[in-house]
C-alpha cells in the first residue's frame, strides 16, 4: 500500500534553487534513510512532506487518513508542562476517540431510542481503535519511552523549562514516538542521545510497524534502521533499494557505469566530430551531413552529463613533535564539582580514574551515560577545571590540542578568516585561505561572522584551527557534531594517519569503530578500560553502556572477583613499577577471560542449533571445542586469582 506519493517538487529560498524534480513513492512500513550534504534540502524536504513549509511547484499525496508526525533539529513547546503532561499530549488522539466513546454511551444505553444499531456500530469500531492505538496502556508506554530515552521517574514532573537543550530534544523525541503516527519523520533524532538511549531507539524503530523518513549522520544509526536511502545531491534525488553500507556500494556502482556511459559517448562525439571535418566537402559530404544532423540532435536530447561529485575536505593533522612512550597516567584521580562552603554542601563526584594510561600512538575513546563527567574530565586535562583529588600526569614533551563539543573556543564576533589568523599570527592571509578552501570556505565566505555561520561550519573552522596546533596529544569533545557523512570520513581518515595519540569523546559508533583501539569506559562513575573498538566492546554483554539508574546484569562469581579487584584499586595503589605492571597483566588477563567468555557463549548457541538438528557430526566437533575452551577458561581464572592475591 502507498502510503506518500511525491511528484515534482521544486523549491527556491530566494534566488537560490534547493531542489527540483523531487519524486518518489513511500510504501507502508518502509524504514528510509534520507542522506545528503549540509544545506543540500534534507530539513525543507522533510517540512514541505510534514506541511509546515510549501513547494514552488509539485505535489504531496498521502494516502487518506494518514496521520503524519514530524520531529525538528530544534524543538520548542507550547505550553510551560510537565514532562508528563508533554507526554500525555501526544496521545490527543486517543482522547479525541475517548471523547467521542463517552458522548455515545448515553445513546448506547437506551436500546429502544432512534438509531441506536448505528451507535452501537460506531462504539464498536471506537472501542477497537481506542484499544488498538494502545488506550488501555498509555501510562506503562510512557514509562518505558521515557526511561529509554535516559529520563529519570523523578523528572516526570519536572517542568520542561527548567530542561536543558538536551533534555528537551529527548522529550520532544519520546512525544513524536508516543504519538504513534502512521508516517514518521525525524531530523536528527540521534543528536543528543548517550550509548543506552541510541541503542533503545534503534531497537524500538525496528520493532515498530510503521512508516519511517529519517535524517541521520549518524552511519550505524541508519545501517541498523533503515533499509531504503534516498539521496541530496546536485539538487536532485537518487534512491536506492538499500540501507547505509549497501547504498554505497550501490552508488559507486551507478557512479561508474554513468561514467563509461559519459566516456563512451564524449568518445563516439569526437569520433563523429572527426569524420564530419574529413568528409563534409568530399564525395561522402552526403553522410557527413547526415552524421551532423544524428550528433546536433544528440547533443539536444540525449546528451550524457559527466557525473558530478561532492566537493571534500581535504584535511591534513600531523605533529612534529615526538613525545615520550607514556603520554598520560590519570592515577587516584576524582572529578567533579566542589561543594560551597557558605550552604555547607558537599562536592559532587562524576568519576573516578586510576591506572589508566596512554601510551604514544594510542586512540582511546571516552565512553558512558551523558552527564557522567567526560567533558568535565577533558576540561580538566587541558587545566580548565581542577580536580577534587589527584592530578592527570602528562608525559615527556606532551603538548595537548583541544577541540571543545560547544565550540567554546571561537570567537563568536570574529570573522572565520580573523579566527583562522588568531590561532596562528604568524599565519598570512594567502597562506589563510588557501587553508580555509580546504575546508570548504571559498571567495567571501572567509568574511562571514563566526556567530552567523551553522553549526556544520562552525566545526568546520574549529577543525582548520587544530590542524595549526603543535600539540601531539589530540583531546576532542563530540568533534563528528554538526559534520555530515562526508566530512565525520574525511575527519576519520585523517586521524586514522595521525602520528601523535588521541583521546576523544563520541557518540558516533562508526567513528569509534574507524579509530578507536581502546575504550574507556564511564559507568557508575568508575572507568574501565576495554582493549578494542566499539563492536568488540559492545559485544561484551556485561560491558554495555549503562545509565546510572540502570540495575546491572547478577553478577557470575568470577565476575564479582573481578569487580573487587576494581574497587581495590580504585581505592588506590602505589606507584611502585612492579605494582604497575602487575595491574597491566591482570587487565590483559580480564580482556582474555571476557574474550573467552564470548567464544563460549557462541559454541554455545552453535551447539543449541546443532542439537536441535540433531547433526551428531557436527555436536562432536563443538563439543570438543567447548571443552578445550572451557579448561583454557578455568586456567586464566586461576592466573588471575594468584596474580590478584599477589
Amino acid at each position: 500500500m502507498t502510503l506518500l506519493s511525491v511528484g515534482g517538487l521544486k523549491k527556491y529560498y530566494g534566488a537560490e534553487l534547493i531542489f527540483k524534480d523531487i519524486s518518489f513513492q513511500v510504501a507502508k512500513g518502509d524504514k528510509i534513510g534520507l542522506v545528503g550534504i549540509n544545506g543540500a534540502g534534507k530539513s525543507t524536504l522533510l517540512k514541505i512532506v510534514a506541511g509546515l513549509e510549501a513547494a514552488d511547484s509539485g505535489i504531496i499525496a498521502p494516502a487518506r487518513g494518514t496521520r503524519v508526525a514530524y520531529l525538528a533539529q530544534e524543538v520548542r513547546f507550547a505550553a510551560d508542562r510537565t514532562l508528563w503532561q508533554e507526554m500525555e499530549a501526544a496521545f490527543g488522539h486517543l482522547a479525541d476517540l475517548q471523547a467521542e466513546i463517552t458522548a455515545l454511551e448515553p445513546t448506547i444505553a437506551a436500546t429502544d431510542a432512534p438509531g441506536w444499531a448505528d451507535a452501537m456500530e460506531r462504539y464498536g469500531d471506537l472501542m477497537a481503535h481506542f484499544e488498538h492505538g494502545g488506550g488501555y496502556e498509555i501510562e506503562p508506554r510512557i514509562k518505558r519511552t521515557l526511561h529509554g530515552l535516559g529520563f529519570h521517574e523523578a523528572q516526570h514532573t519536572q517542568r520542561l523549562s527548567q530542561f536543558s537543550g538536551g533534555q528537551k530534544t529527548r522529550a520532544a523525541l519520546a512525544a513524536t514516538l508516543l504519538s504513534d503516527p502512521d508516517l514518521l519523520l525525524l531530523d536528527e533524532p540521534t543528536n543528543h542521545l548517550d550509548m543506552q538511549a541510541l541503542e533503545w531507539l534503534e531497537i524500538f524503530l525496528r520493532g515498530w510497524d510503521g512508516t519511517l523518513i529519517v535524517i541521520s549522520h549518524d552511519r550505524y544509526f541508519l545501517d541498523r534502521v533503515t533499509k531504503r536511502t534516498m539521496e541530496i545531491a546536485f539538487s536532485v534525488l537518487e534512491d536506492y533499494p538499500a540501507g547505509y553500507n549497501k547504498y554505497l556500494e550501490l552508488k559507486a556502482e551507478r557512479l561508474e557505469r554513468r561514467l563509461k556511459e559519459f566516456n563512451a559517448q564524449q568518445e563516439f562525439i569526437a569520433k563523429t566530430e572527426e569524420f564530419i571535418q574529413r568528409y563534409k566537402a568530399g564525395q561522402r559530404a552526403r553522410e557527413a551531413k547526415g552524421r551532423e544532423k544524428r550528433l546536433d540532435r544528440l547533443k539536444r536530447d540525449s546528451l550524457v552529463a559527466r557525473p558530478q561529485e561532492q566537493a571534500k575536505l581535504r584535511l591534513f593533522l600531523d605533529t612534529q613533535l615526538r613525545s615520550g612512550e607514556l603520554v598520560l597516567a590519570l592515577e587516584g584521580l576524582v572529578i567533579g564539582y566542589p561543594g560551597d562552603r557558605r550552604h555547607e554542601s558537599e562536592p559532587r563526584v562524576l568519576l573516578r580514574a586510576d591506572g589508566m594510561e596512554i601510551h604514544r600512538g594510542e586512540r582511546v575513546a571516552l565512553l558512558g551515560p551523558n552527564g557522567c563527567g567526560k567533558t568535565t574530565l577533558l576540561r580538566t586535562l587541558i587545566n580548565e577545571l581542577r580536580p577534587l583529588q589527584g592530578t592527570p600526569r602528562l608525559g615527556h614533551k606532551v603538548m595537548i590540542g583541544y577541540y571543545a563539543q560547544g565550540h567554546d573556543m571561537l570567537n563568536m564576533d570574529a570573522t572565520v578568516l580573523e579566527e583562522l589568523t588568531r590561532a596562528s599570527p604568524s599565519l598570512g592571509e594567502p597562506a589563510a585561505r588557501n587553508l580555509l578552501g580546504r575546508f570548504l570556505f571559498s571567495g567571501d565566505d572567509v568574511f562571514k561572522r563566526i556567530g552567523d555561520l551553522s553549526g556544520g561550519e562552525r566545526s568546520r573552522v574549529a577543525l582548520a584551527q587544530l590542524t595549526l596546533l603543535p600539540g601531539n596529544l589530540l583531546v576532542l569533545d563530540e568533534p563528528t557534531n554538526h559534520l555530515d557523512i562526508g566530512a565525520r570520513e574525511a575527519l576519520e581518515g585523517v586521524l586514522k594517519e595521525y602520528p601523535g595519540s588521541i583521546l576523544f569523546v563520541s557518540h558516533d559508533r562508526y567513528f569509534i569503530d574507524a579509530l578507536a583501539d581502546k575504550i574507556w569506559n564511564v559507568e557508575q562513575g568508575r572507568m574501565r578500560q576495554f582493549i578494542g573498538n566499539y563492536s568488540e566492546f559492545a559485544a561484551r554483554g556485561d560491558d554495555r553502556p549503562m545509565s546510572n539508574d540502570q540495575p546491572s546484569a547478577t553478577p557470575t562469581k568470577q565476575t564479582a572477583a573481578l569487580d573487587q579487584s576494581d574497587s581495590a584499586l580504585l581505592v588506590g595503589r602505589s606507584s611502585d613499577p612492579q605494582d604497575k605492571q602487575r595491574k597491566k597483566r591482570l587487565a590483559a588477563l580480564e580482556a582474555e577471560v571476557a574474550m573467552l567468555e564470548q567464544e563460549l557463549g557462541k559454541l554455545r548457541s552453535a551447539l543449541d542449533k546443532a542439537s536441535a538438528g540433531q547433526d551428531i557430526k557436527k555436536l562432536t566437533a563443538l563439543g570438543t571445542q567447548y571443552a578445550e575452551l572451557e579448561r583454557l577458561l578455568a586456567e586464566k581464572y586461576a592466573q588471575w586469582e594468584r596474580l590478584a592475591a599477589a
